[in-house]
């Protein structure tokens, strides 16, 4: 077997390595939530599979992928690199997705057929023949999105008092009502007088009386907003685990246990 040969076949054997370490995982639902289907090969039609325009997340391990609306790879196509894509809506993929199938590595792809960089992905899965290790966790700390306002709508009542306003037809009811009785009190000059002063008083009873009759009472809807906790479940955990006596970080999408899985260097492994 000549070299050349000999090259060919080593290279084909490095290619379909990183084949079988290729996989896709989809979600039912946006964050990674729901029925989720895994391919690590080319799937023709997901509706063989029950998946069919049904993923609206998914994780791309290893090499890229082609994700396509129409079943046998056609119609609009969208290559995603290795990452985890919380959402395909960015990409007008969601519930779309028909068929899927890896790309070759030595395969070029126009920058236009790219979905959206998604976030860095860490592969934690064991590598061949890799010894593995427990690690004790030190710290875990669940983290949730920022606090949320909550607002709601109460029915208030409201007294609407204008009694500061003296009420001009109450102050002429009540000064004829103080003259009347001024004349009845009164005799003589001193009758004047008593007449003078029951105008006086009547007027000012007068202008309570209508003050009294102004006071309404209404009701209205009034809206009220507090800051509270957020009660989304958390984005992932942020776990410090020890190993060799040094302290190292990873972030989980679920709470670990009392040790993590690690290999010789302390990199964790799932």
């Amino acid at each position: 077997m000549n070299r050349i040969l000999k090259y060919t076949l080593a290279l084909t054997a490095v290619a379909c390595a990183a084949q079988a370490g290729a996989q896709v995982v989809f979600y039912e639902h946006d964050g990674f939530q729901g029925r989720s289907f895994t391919a690590s090969r080319a799937v023709r039609n997901l509706d063989n599979a029950g998946f069919n325009d049904r993923a609206s997340s998914v994780v791309v391990q290893g090499n890229r992928w082609e994700a396509c609306e129409d079943a046998g790879f056609r119609g609009r196509c969208v290559v995603l690199r290795q990452g985890r894509y919380e959402s395909l809506s960015a990409m007008g993929l969601n519930d779309r997705v028909s068929s899927v199938r890896n790309v070759a590595a030595n395969a070029r792809v126009g920058d236009d057929r790219y979905a959206p960089a998604p976030p860095p992905y860490y592969d934690a899965r064991r590598r061949k023949n890799e010894r593995l290790y427990q690690a004790d966790v030190t710290s875990v700390r669940a983290v949730v999105g920022p606090p949320e306002q909550r607002c709601w709508v109460e029915r208030e009542q409201v007294v609407h008092d204008s009694r500061g306003d003296a009420s001009v037809p109450g102050g002429i009811a009540g000064a004829l009502i103080g003259g009347i009785l001024g004349h009845q009190i009164g005799g003589g000059s001193g009758r004047d007088i008593a007449t003078i002063g029951g105008v006086v008083a009547g007027a000012a009873i007068g202008a309570n009386v209508g003050r009294d009759r102004t006071q309404q009472v209404s009701s209205q809807d009034v809206q009220r907003c507090a800051t509270v906790p957020s009660q989304r479940r958390p984005d992932f955990w942020d776990v410090t685990y020890d190993f060799r006596g040094r302290q190292h970080h990873v972030q989980l999408s679920a709470p670990p246990g009392a040790t993590v899985t690690v290999n010789r260097l302390g990199e964790p492994r799932g």
